[in-house]
């Protein structure tokens, strides 16, 4: 087992950035698929952005293609979520997870707490 802590999330204005981090304890994510999901209110947790293990292969879903990025630091058993150019319509609770190498990239470990990212217009 593995446990994830989200954190960077926060208020920010349309056009702003956040960087999140998921730290990871427990295990180290080294050789892992990682991901990001996100949850908007009433809507189901969908997928954001994953990376395998050497940062080779890096996929977004198209709705943050070009604004978001994706990056880890195994060294730090951490993955990070660079946000550039936010819309309203990023906001969310953000999580990360160990995922599946293969779409649609499900998560493996229980989900953490998450952090949440709310964009004013």
């Amino acid at each position: 087992q593995v446990q994830l802590v989200e954190s960077g999330g926060g208020l920010v204005q349309a056009g702003g950035s956040l960087r999140l981090s998921c730290a990871a304890s427990g295990r180290t994510i080294g050789g892992s698929t990682m991901g990001w999901y996100r949850q908007a209110p009433g809507k189901e947790r969908e997928f954001v952005a994953m990376i395998n293990w050497n940062g080779m292969i890096i996929n977004y879903a198209d709705s943050v293609k070009g604004r978001f990025t994706i990056s880890r630091d195994d060294a730090k058993n951490t993955v990070y979520l660079q946000m550039n150019s936010l819309r309203p319509e990023d906001t969310a609770i953000y999580y990360c997870n160990v995922v599946r190498n293969y779409w649609p990239y499900d998560g493996i470990f229980n989900w953490g707490q998450g952090t949440q990212v709310t964009v004013s217009s």
